[in-house]
């Protein structure tokens, strides 16, 4: 039996294609979304959530939508057993419901943590992303804000070592790590000090475009001095508004925050380009609340 990993990818069929000529560039467009797990009691939703899925399947007709990368706490509170959980069944069809034929498969793996490519379209531009296990690399938060260590040392030291080999070798345009914890948060649970030890020194030697998490449900964009971005997307169900780590590290790295900027949050929605990966911040209306870009890598041959 197929495992549920702790970030799953949502393929999607786009149902509006405009006009392309032969060979056209057109952007690779994704969103990365954390935190929807719903409610353990029927409907299962939120009304928030719900906005935001009509919000996707609005962005997925009128600008295309080529996956979703999904980044943990599916099924609140504890979880789902397998594939044939009524739990999960009950979700899966509320959501297909929210958004009418926009969901097609729901990418189900062994493994905790992998990586995924992709390619601009008629480019040979390249996205790597490496979906990784924050759980395994730094153990769980139970009632404490901050992970309180592995529960298996010897499997969170494997996970960082093929973490480490995979950036080493990666030569896509664009690198993304995805993973459930953030490295840095201003919100409720704050910056992970396992990630910001452990990982963000890889995220920096090897050029890594972005980190993308949720578990805080914020939006937040933050860029340290010497670029090293950070997208946190963790409003799928519900909104924070703490603001209770701002002074966890400097405020020049803050660059936009749904709780500090007093904006509605759903989702980050990115296109990537053979030049850069533009970044959006939408909110559950579809307003673009923020905007930003991450360039393309500089590929050591």
């Amino acid at each position: 039996m197929a495992r549920l990993a702790s970030i799953v990818v949502f393929c999607l069929q786009t149902f509006y294609t405009p006009f392309i000529r032969a060979n056209q560039e057109v952007p690779l467009r994704f969103a990365g979304i954390g935190d929807w797990g719903g409610h353990p009691w029927f409907p299962f939703y939120s009304h928030h959530e719900l906005d935001t899925a009509g919000e996707l399947a609005r962005i997925t007709q009128v600008e295309g939508l080529d996956f979703i990368l999904s980044l943990g706490d599916h099924f609140y509170y504890s979880g789902v057993k397998d594939v044939d959980d009524p739990r999960f069944k009950e979700t899966t069809i509320t959501m297909e419901t929210c958004q009418p034929r926009l969901l097609t498969r729901i990418g189900l793996t062994d493994d905790l943590y992998y990586k995924l490519d992709f390619r601009v379209p008629h480019s040979n531009t390249s996205v790597m992303v490496l979906m990784i296990d924050t759980v395994v690399l730094c153990g769980n938060t139970y009632d404490e804000l901050d992970p309180v260590g592995p529960e298996d040392y010897e499997a969170a030291n494997k996970q960082l070592v093929w973490i480490e080999e995979h950036l080493q070798n990666a030569k896509a345009d664009f690198v993304i790590v995805a993973g459930h914890y953030p490295v840095w948060s201003i919100g409720h649970h704050g910056p992970t000090k396992c990630l910001v030890s452990k990982l963000r020194p890889l995220l920096k030697k090897y050029s890594v475009s972005l980190y993308l998490s949720g578990h805080d449900h914020s939006l937040q964009f933050l860029r340290e001095d010497d670029g090293s971005s950070y997208v946190i997307s963790g409003t799928g169900v519900e909104e924070d508004v703490s603001t209770s780590h701002k002074n966890s590290f400097p405020l020049s790295w803050q660059l936009f925050s749904s709780a500090t900027n007093q904006t509605k949050g759903s989702f980050v929605y990115f296109q990537v380009n053979t030049n850069e990966m533009l970044i959006s911040y939408i909110q559950p209306d579809g307003k673009c609340v923020y905007q930003t870009s991450v360039p393309k890598r500089k590929v050591q041959l």
